[in-house]
C-alpha cells in the first residue's frame, strides 16, 4: 500500500521561506516522477513543480520559477520543496503526489498517489 505524508507547513511572514517534505512508502519499482501541488479555498488544484527520480529533470508553474526549489532524496524516498520569497499569494494547501511511471507531468490528472496536504499561510 503506497502512503504519502506531507510535513513543515506553518505561518510565515511575506518574504520568509519554508520547507515541505514529503515521504513517499510503498511505492514499487525505482522510477516514478514526483511533484507539488497546491489548492488554495475557492480555486481548483494547481501544479506548482514535479522532479523526475533521477533528479536530472525538474519542471516549475512559472508563478514560483526563482523562488521555489524541489529536491529529492532517492535513498530515502523522500521528496522536498524549498520555499523562498514567499507572498501571500503562495497560501494554499501543499499536496505532494507520486506518479506510475517516471516521466514528469505538470496536472494532477496524472498522478495516482496523494498525501493529505498541508497548510502554507504566508501573511502580508
Amino acid at each position: 500500500q503506497v502512503r504519502v505524508v506531507e510535513s513543515g507547513g506553518g505561518l510565515v511572514q511575506a518574504g520568509g521561506s519554508l520547507r515541505l517534505s514529503c515521504a513517499a512508502s510503498g511505492l514499487s519499482g525505482s522510477s516514478k516522477a514526483m511533484g507539488w501541488f497546491r489548492q488554495a479555498p475557492g480555486h481548483e488544484r494547481e501544479f506548482v513543480a514535479t522532479d523526475s527520480r533521477s533528479g536530472i529533470t525538474s519542471q516549475y508553474a512559472d508563478s514560483v520559477k526563482g523562488r521555489f526549489t524541489i529536491s529529492r532524496d532517492n535513498a530515502r524516498n523522500t521528496l522536498a520543496l524549498q520555499m523562498n520569497s514567499l507572498k501571500p499569494e503562495d497560501t494554499a494547501v501543499y499536496y505532494c503526489a507520486a506518479r506510475d511511471v517516471s516521466t514528469i507531468y505538470d496536472k494532477a490528472d496524472g498522478y495516482r498517489y496523494w498525501g493529505q496536504g498541508t497548510q502554507v499561510t504566508v501573511s502580508s
